[in-house]
């Protein structure tokens, strides 16, 4: 066991999140695990409790100032120290640039990278004393390629992925290693929730200028979902490999896609990558 053994984790209420919290404290790790949702948080806890785990619950809403700092002050409270914080709370709004209402891009942002800050400043302090932890940031390959519709959720994983690099560098001397994770496409119930974030705008794609990019969406989600094998447990893998490394690699992918996909990025020229792409949609 690695002296890193409690750790605080986003979003573990769903999806890749839940599957983690489960995968930790299966593994004799002590989970603190939020959300917003109290019926879902009480429903992981109730299970928690049948399977005798070290998994609690505590409500935060990533968004907001004094949730956060409750919620970290109360972990603190529980467990003495966070030794590992798994920031994983975040979704998607699918629709395209010109289209996508600013206050849903502030909301993306919002989550998905402000909030990773927010709760990032508040458990670093007592870290940085200690000179010892670990910061796992959930990004997506999506932080890497952006695809059609997909711009506010990419353009927020550019940013995690930004900021992420620069605390590396800026938390090294304090002993504090900072991580990211980059799944590729996993079935969750994130999708379920990205869906309701852009429903206003695919209830309009038939109207929308931008209907046949919305065409070559739908064909490309579905030949995704249909090849998917990854499951969340193998993120929850992935994520414990960046809790045990010593020392962690800076990146970690999730999927064999998204690591045939790391490597293009890396290797293929922009043109030939909006060919494919623009191929694959249907826009050429």
């Amino acid at each position: 066991m690695t002296t890193l053994s409690t750790v605080l984790l986003t979003g573990a209420t769903d999806g890749l999140g839940r599957a983690t919290a489960f995968y930790l404290a299966e593994r004799g790790y002590r989970v603190i695990g939020a959300g917003r949702n109290a019926a879902k948080r009480a429903e992981v806890e109730h299970v928690a409790r049948e399977r005798k785990l070290p998994l609690e619950m505590l409500e935060m809403d990533v968004t907001r100032d004094d949730s956060v700092a409750a919620a970290v002050a109360e972990a603190e409270r529980r467990a003495g120290q966070i030794d590992v914080l798994v920031n994983n709370a975040g979704y998607a709004v699918i629709a395209p640039v010109e289209e996508l209402k600013l206050d849903d891009l502030r909301a993306q942002f919002e989550t998905n990278f402000i909030g990773v800050v927010r709760v990032t400043q508040r458990v670093l302090p007592a870290m940085r004393a200690r000179r010892c932890g670990r910061i796992i940031n959930m990004s997506s390959i999506a932080g890497k390629f952006a695809w059609p519709l997909f711009g506010a959720y990419s353009a927020s994983k550019h940013a995690l992925e930004g900021i992420s690099d620069a605390l590396r560098l800026e938390l090294h001397s304090f002993g504090i290693r900072v991580v990211l994770i980059e799944p590729g496409f996993i079935p969750s119930n994130m999708g379920n929730v990205s869906a309701e974030a852009g429903a206003e705008y695919v209830s309009r794609a038939k109207e929308s200028p931008y209907a046949k990019v919305y065409n070559g969406f739908r064909a490309q989600w579905k030949q995704t979902i249909s090849r998917a094998k990854s499951k969340p447990e193998d993120c929850a893998r992935v994520v414990h490999r960046a809790i045990t490394d010593v020392p962690p690699r800076a990146r970690y992918t999730v999927t064999p896609r998204a690591a045939v996909l790391s490597v293009a990025k890396r290797v293929l020229p922009d043109s030939v990558i909006d060919r494919r792409t623009l191929r694959a949609y249907g826009l050429r």
